[in-house]
């Protein structure tokens, strides 16, 4: 398995696209103009109303729309924190390192938010939701600062180890680790990348982190209130933080302060790794197209979703949830019957949808129509595929078994706004109106073509001369790969009087294919 991060730079964003054996799997855009607010950047805030009905509070981050504040999201040491912000904006605590700060007493994990808060009261918070359509951030009090190995806790004394890590002597051996170096004071998450991993190089991203609340709560003493005290890394060292590991065998950017920035980030995490950091300088082609993934992206984001075999997807949103419905095309294949079809299908699909998840980093509730299968075995084979192909998914998620009509309930964590790329273009026979992009009627044609030529012994496309002349010319052509794929020469004919994006398939007898 090969994984390659590609960084794009342009004028106003920075395009961040992970490859997975060439496979478009995750797409990051970070534009200059975005509201400046990113999930883990801590912020010194002001309470505008505590409300107790919703046991919440409504705060000014200094966004144009208030950010909320629910009492779970407090953190149980969050009289500690009122007291520390408060100490040190004043100028009379120097001593950052909480060794020799007395603790209050805990919060009331059932209490209600007018009783420990109240209204222009300073309060230290972090963003763990951007802000999304018309609502503000979701914060919290529980600060977190984000290592590569551990994620370091203020204000704790508990250490956690990832339930990813299975080995219950490796989760042992970690905790005694973490253990004989952490400060009093702060706890520690260890992270699953952290197995294996020895002392120094943990006890390196501990310090890297105590340094960064050092520097945060001296920007503390002379910081207005509300505004930003602590950011996120830059983009690229915080993907490069997330996602990278040794299966990785190349980074490629075209921008070359990204270049010095994810090779400097590298030397200090995998010095052994620096080497596969390349600056792609290349005029001829742009470095997204060098990679296909210009086309993965004008292929994948749009209402329907093309797999193989002939099945394809269809994704609706609505305000509430996202809905996906599965399809075969009407295919036929050697399968003995309808529910081995069915079961392969939805094999097809599953690996999809947890790809089309990542890609466009869909957040909230999922419904998933399945094709019906009546084994009780192939619907326990299907959902425990579904949970090993989004085993590797980073947001939270959970995934509900098949309920008696056949859907998949999947729930996954929303933090920021979903990637939602424009799939259609303006249309050359009527400027104002919109078509799908030509790459896409392409793609339709295939999926098309699979699933109607193993019925017919004669196939005859017509279409768009542009389109026929796309599907003809250049050696091999894609007509030459079709007739290599199935074993049958599709004769295509042009025509002048259709529009842009329109095809239709003929049988030997020149009647009309219904697809």
């Amino acid at each position: 398995m090969n994984k390659e991060l590609i960084i794009r730079s342009n004028s106003d964003t920075v395009d961040f696209a992970l490859l997975k054996d060439g496979k478009l799997i995750e797409l990051h855009r970070e534009r200059e103009e975005e509201s400046g607010f990113q999930v883990g950047d801590i912020f010194i805030a002001k309470i505008r109303k505590p409300v107790a009905g919703l046991n919440a509070a409504f705060v000014n981050v200094g966004f144009e729309k208030d950010a909320f504040l629910h009492y779970h999201d407090l953190g149980p040491n969050l009289k500690t924190l009122l007291k520390f912000s408060k100490l040190v904006s004043a100028g009379k605590l120097k001593d950052y390192s909480l060794k020799n700060l007395a603790f209050e007493d805990e919060i009331d994990k059932d209490g209600t938010i007018t009783d420990v808060l109240s209204a222009n009261q300073s309060l230290l918070v972090q963003i763990v939701k951007e802000p999304i359509s018309t609502k503000g951030p979701r914060i919290s009090s529980e600060l977190s600062l984000a290592g590569r190995y551990v994620v370091l806790v203020p204000f704790s004394n508990r250490i956690s180890i990832s339930q990813k890590i299975e080995s219950k002597e490796e989760k042992e051996r970690l905790k005694r680790l973490v253990q004989s170096i952490k400060q009093k004071g702060f706890g520690v998450i260890v992270r699953t990348v952290a197995e294996g991993m020895k002392v120094a190089e943990i006890d390196k991203d501990l310090q890297n982190l105590m340094s960064k609340w050092n520097a945060m709560c001296k920007r503390l003493v002379t910081a207005h209130h509300p505004s930003k005290i602590l950011g996120e890394d830059n983009r690229a060292s915080s993907i490069l933080r997330d996602v990278f590991n040794d299966t990785f065998t190349g980074i490629h950017t075209d921008d070359e302060d990204l270049f010095y920035q994810a090779k400097d980030y590298l030397q200090e995490i995998a010095p052994s790794k620096v080497s596969i950091v390349k600056h792609y300088q290349s005029k001829e082609l742009p470095l997204f197209e060098k990679y296909n993934i210009e086309r993965q992206i004008k292929t994948s984001f749009g209402k329907t979703v093309s797999m193989s075999k002939g099945a394809y997807l269809i994704i609706e949103h609505t305000e509430a949830l996202h809905v996906i419905d599965v399809n075969s095309g009407n295919r036929s294949n050697k399968a003995q019957n309808q529910e081995d079809t069915a079961l392969e299908v939805n094999m097809i699909a599953a690996a999809e949808i947890a790809r089309q998840l990542r890609l466009r980093d869909m957040g909230g509730i999922i419904v998933v129509d399945f094709i019906d299968m009546g084994n009780p075995e192939n619907r326990k084979k299907l959902y425990d595929f579904l949970r090993e192909e989004m085993s590797d998914d980073k947001a939270k998620h959970k995934i509900l078994p098949p309920s008696k009509f056949g859907l998949i309930q999947i729930t996954r964590q929303r933090v920021r706004p979903e990637v939602n790329i424009k799939t259609r273009e303006e249309d050359p026979n009527n400027e104002n109106a919109e078509i799908e992009a030509p790459i896409l009627v392409v793609d339709k044609i295939k999926a098309s073509l699979e699933r109607i030529i193993k019925d017919n012994k004669k196939v005859v496309l017509n279409t768009h001369p542009f389109v026929a002349a796309y599907l003809t010319q250049g050696f091999p052509s894609l007509r030459t790969k079709w007739f290599l794929e199935h074993k049958k020469w599709i004769k295509i004919i042009p025509r002048d009087a259709y529009t842009y994006l329109e095809y239709h398939f003929f049988d030997e007898k020149g009647n009309e294919i219904s697809e």
